[in-house]
C-alpha cells in the first residue's frame, strides 16, 4: 500500500533575517540579534531572536510544490505538502507575539509554580486525541531555564521519522562548526596528462560549480600546454553500503561522495525524483563535457581511480557553509544532505563514512552534550529507517541546547526549522483554523503509522519554549499532524 512521500520545498532557505524586521517596522532585523550570557536576559533575546532572526520571510520560500508524491510502504517516506507559489502573506500572529514579548519586561518570568499543572491541563486532553494513534510522547522545556515544563511518555524510545534530523544536524556542527564547507577539488598528475575529480561528500554540487571547475582546471591545464588529458573520479571519500536500508526510491540517491544535484536524473525537479544508480559516474561524464567546452579533450571514457601520486590540486569548489546546509536539510526535509552530514561528522570523529560511522559518531556528538540516550538508536542521518529510535526527552533537550548561549555554533539549528503557514514543510500546515501560524517553528516527520513534530515556540510569557511530540500507531496522517499541531499552537497561544 503506498504513502505519502516526504516532499521538499523547492528552494533552499536563506539566512538573511531582514525581512520580517523590515515587514513588522522593527529596526535592525537579524544583525541586531546576539547571544548574551546575563541568564535574566537569555529567553527574551531567543525568543525574539526566533521570531526576529528566523522569520519567515528569511527562507525563501516561494514556490513551493504542490502536488504529493507517493511512494511503496518499503521507502519509510513521509508527506508534506507544498506552499502558495505565490509566497505568504504577512503572519498575521507575529506582530501579537512581539507585542507579548515587549510587555515581557526586560527578561523572561520564571515558571510560576502551577505552570506543570497548568500545561497538564492544556495538553492531556490533547494527547488524548484518538488520532494520535496508540503511543504518544510529549517535552516540553523552557530553553532560558532548561526545566522540564511538561512531560509525558518522555523517555520512551520511539519512531522519530525525520525529526533525527535535528540529532545528524546538532551533531554536524558540534563536530565541524557552522563554516564547514565540504570540498570537491581537481588534481593533475605531475606531467599534466591525467586529472581526477575528487568529491568529499557534498551533495549539492550543481552544474554552475562543475563548470566552474572545469574552467579552473582547463586555464592551470592550458598553462603546461595539455592538448589532451585523460579523466579518473574519486568517491573514495564514503564506504560502506551504497543504498539506504530502504533501498533504491524517489526520497533518496544511493550514498556517493561525488554527485550532481542529490542524483536527480532530471535536475529541474526538486524534492522526490528518479535518481541515477551511479552518481559519481554522472557527475564525472559531465565534468568532460564541460572541460572540452572549456579547450581541453578527455580522452576516452572517465573512469574511477584515485589521484596519481605527485599529483597536485588545480581547481577546488567549496560547498555553502554547513549553516547553510543544515538549514536547507532542516527546512526542506532534504534526506540527501542529511545523509551527508551523517558522513561528514564521522570523518571528523575519524570513524567510516557508512551507516554504522554516522551513528556512532552522530552518538558519541550527542552524548558530549549530556544529553539522555537510553533507548537511543541512530541508525541513520535522515530518519527513512524505522530502526531509528529517540525519546521525546532527546529531541526537546537538542532544541534546548541550541537556544543555549553557550552553544552558539548550533544556532542554524534553530533558524533552519521551518515556519508554521511560511516555509517548507510546513508551508501547507497552521491554517488560519489551526492557528500557530508564524509563531511556531518545528521539524516534522512522518512514516506510515508515525508522526512527530519537534521545534519552538514563544509563549505569552514571552518564553521560548522547545517541545518534542511523538506519535505511533497512527492511521490517519492528516488527522495526526491535525492534532500535532493543535498541540504546539496550545503552548504558544493557549488556544486549542
Amino acid at each position: 500500500m503506498a504513502e505519502p512521500v516526504e516532499r521538499p520545498s523547492t528552494e533552499p532557505p536563506g539566512t538573511s533575517g531582514g525581512g520580517i524586521a523590515a515587514r513588522l517596522g522593527v529596526r535592525g532585523g537579524v544583525n541586531d540579534w546576539q547571544f548574551t550570557a546575563v541568564s535574566a536576559v537569555v529567553g527574551l533575546a531567543l525568543a525574539a531572536g526566533a521570531v526576529l532572526a528566523a522569520g519567515p520571510w528569511d527562507s525563501g520560500q516561494r514556490k513551493a510544490e504542490r502536488d504529493r508524491v507517493t511512494a511503496a510502504e518499503r521507502t519509510g517516506g513521509a508527506h508534506h505538502d507544498g506552499g502558495d507559489p505565490e509566497g505568504p502573506a504577512p503572519a498575521p500572529s507575529a506582530p501579537a507575539v512581539l507585542a507579548a514579548l515587549s510587555a515581557a519586561g526586560t527578561g523572561p518570568k520564571d515558571a510560576p509554580a502551577g505552570a506543570a499543572r497548568d500545561l497538564r491541563a492544556v495538553l492531556d486532553p490533547l494527547l488524548e486525541n484518538d488520532a494520535l494513534g496508540s503511543r504518544r510522547g510529549a517535552v516540553v522545556i523552557d530553553t532560558a531555564t532548561g526545566k522540564r515544563l511538561y512531560g509525558k511518555g518522555a523517555d520512551v524510545p520511539m519512531t522519530p521519522a525525520s525529526t533525527v534530523k535535528i540529532a545528524t544536524t546538532v551533531a554536524a556542527l558540534g563536530a565541524l562548526g557552522p563554516a564547514h564547507r565540504i570540498p570537491t577539488t581537481v588534481s593533475a598528475s605531475e606531467d599534466r596528462r591525467t586529472v581526477t575529480l575528487v568529491g568529499g561528500g557534498d551533495p549539492t554540487l550543481d552544474k554552475a560549480a562543475l563548470r566552474a571547475l572545469a574552467t579552473e582546471t582547463a586555464r592551470a591545464l592550458k598553462t603546461g600546454k595539455a592538448p589532451s588529458v585523460r579523466l579518473r573520479y574519486d568517491a573514495s571519500a564514503y564506504s560502506g553500503p551504497t543504498h539506504h536500508p530502504i533501498g533504491p526510491n524517489e526520497n533518496i540517491a544511493p550514498m556517493s561522495a561525488l554527485m550532481l544535484n542529490e542524483g536527480r536524473r532530471d535536475d529541474s525537479v526538486k524534492g522526490p525524483a528518479a535518481r541515477t544508480e551511479d552518481p559519481a559516474g554522472d557527475a564525472a561524464r559531465a565534468f568532460a563535457g564541460y572541460l572540452d567546452k572549456a579547450g581541453v579533450t578527455v580522452k576516452g571514457a572517465p573512469a574511477p581511480g584515485r589521484p596519481a601520486k605527485k599529483s597536485r590540486t588545480v581547481a577546488t569548489h567549496l560547498s555553502a557553509p554547513l549553516s547553510g546546509l543544515v538549514e536547507r536539510a532542516l527546512t526542506n526535509s532534504d534526506n540527501d544532505i542529511a545523509e551527508a552530514l551523517a558522513r561528514q561528522t564521522a570523518i571528523a570523529a575519524g570513524q567510516p563514512a557508512d551507516f554504522k560511522g554516522g551513528r556512532r559518531a552522530v552518538t558519541a556528538r550527542l552524548k558530549k552534550l549530556g544529553l539522555p540516550l537510553k533507548g537511543v538508536n541512530i541508525a541513520d542521518g535522515s530518519g527513512l529507517d524505522r530502526e531509528d529510535k529517540v525519546t521525546a526527552a532527546l529531541l526537546a533537550g537538542l532544541l534546548a541546547r541550541t537556544a543555549d548561549p553557550a552553544h552558539p555554533e548550533l544556532r542554524p539549528v534553530l533558524t533552519g526549522l521551518p515556519v508554521a503557514g511560511f516555509s517548507g514543510t510546513l508551508s501547507s500546515r497552521y491554517t488560519s483554523e489551526a492557528g500557530g501560524t508564524g509563531f511556531i517553528r518545528a521539524k516534522t516527520g512522518t512514516l506510515t503509522g508515525v508522526n512527530s513534530l519537534a521545534g519552538t515556540v514563544v509563549d505569552t510569557r514571552g518564553r521560548l519554549l522547545a517541545f518534542a511530540f511523538l506519535a505511533s500507531g497512527t492511521t490517519a496522517p492528516t488527522e495526526a499532524q491535525k492534532a500535532l499541531d493543535k498541540l504546539a499552537t496550545a503552548l504558544g497561544a493557549g488556544r486549542r
